[in-house]
């Protein structure tokens, strides 16, 4: 994807991992500290679900967004855990939505204590977020945090009114996971710009370049929903399919096969039939009309895109960085 990246000193994700290890495990460190409920339970359950195995690719991105700009100080590292508090939300509210048991490869809050605890805890972990927002007393920061939450509210209502709608247009798939995931995505980047004193230009540049990989992120997301190793995706394949939602691999092998083949595949996503032996035969009508292929490209088109919000930042070594990261959202396996 990236030329430079692929000449840096960081050839692959974990190398990235381990340099900024130390930020990170500030981060993990306030993390900790900001959850001080006095009930029991809501720290309990905020700390399995926080603890789960999550990638932290967004306090990631804060921390090389902030570095990338003049002066760091330490604000990203409490900007990164609220951005983390928020994004953890998201995943307890969902799962009570989706009905879904797995994330991770670990039960569900849901399923372990409930949908009211998930649902409470969710709400914790927001109100929380906020707080400690709001205690930077930067009105630049609080705007930015409110857009996202805002957004990806939206962009939930929206898969909402959309769900099991085999007619969706590829258009309106994009624009419900700019809402739902490229939102905080692009936020994390702008906000870590933000607090390390980046000029509009700047901010503007890292917001987009976090918008356009974050539409990366979850189309990547959604593909490997189909073809990736159950063990390492951590939830049974075909989950998506299941759920009624009707992501692009869908959209482009119903936009392109034969009506035949829209028959069958309509009649098994209708009857909700969701044996190995269905999903293996709409998988294989997906390889051969290039639907998995398809999704990548428009994935790696994204990248590619966000590529050019970067050229706007002299050589460094957290530029690189990120061009790693860039590249890794659509190369991982899980």
């Amino acid at each position: 994807m990236f030329s430079s990246a692929k000449t840096s000193s960081f050839p692959t994700i974990q190398d990235i991992w381990e340099r900024y290890r130390p930020d990170l495990l500030k981060v993990e460190a306030q993390i900790l500290k900001n959850l001080s409920s006095e009930v029991p339970l809501i720290n309990q359950v905020a700390q399995y679900i926080l603890n789960s195995g999550g990638k932290r690719i967004r306090p990631l991105l804060m921390i090389l967004s902030s570095k990338l700009c003049s002066s760091p100080g330490e604000d990203h590292i409490l900007l990164a855990a609220v951005v983390e508090f928020i994004h953890t939300a998201t995943l307890l509210h969902d799962d009570v939505i989706d009905e879904g048991n797995l994330r991770r490869g670990k039960k569900t809050v849901r399923t372990l204590w409930g949908n009211h605890a998930s649902i409470l805890v969710g709400d914790y972990l927001y109100a929380t977020a906020v707080a400690h927002g709001l205690s930077l007393n930067n009105q630049e920061v609080n705007l930015g945090l409110q857009r996202a939450c805002s957004q990806m509210i939206e962009g939930e209502m929206v898969q909402h009114v959309h769900n099991s709608d085999l007619a969706i247009l590829e258009s309106d798939y994009l624009r419900i996971i700019q809402h739902k995931t490229a939102s905080l995505i692009a936020a994390a980047c702008q906000l870590g710009g933000v607090v390390s004193g980046g000029s509009p230009e700047q901010k503007e540049s890292l917001y987009q370049f976090g918008q356009n990989l974050g539409i990366a992120f979850q189309v990547a997301d959604d593909t490997l929903d189909y073809i990736a190793q159950t063990q390492r995706l951590g939830k049974t394949l075909g989950a998506d399919l299941r759920e009624g939602k009707v992501t692009l691999p869908l959209i482009h092998l119903l936009r392109n096969c034969s009506d035949e083949e829209k028959k069958r595949v309509t009649h098994t996503f209708r009857a909700n039939e969701s044996s190995e032996k269905r999903f293996d035969e709409i998988l294989d009508l997906m390889h051969r009309h290039g639907s998995i292929e398809y999704a990548f490209s428009v994935a790696r088109g994204y990248i590619q895109k966000s590529a050019g919000f970067l050229e706007s930042f002299g050589p460094s070594v957290h530029k690189a960085a990120m061009e790693v990261v860039a590249d890794y959202v659509v190369s991982r396996d899980h």
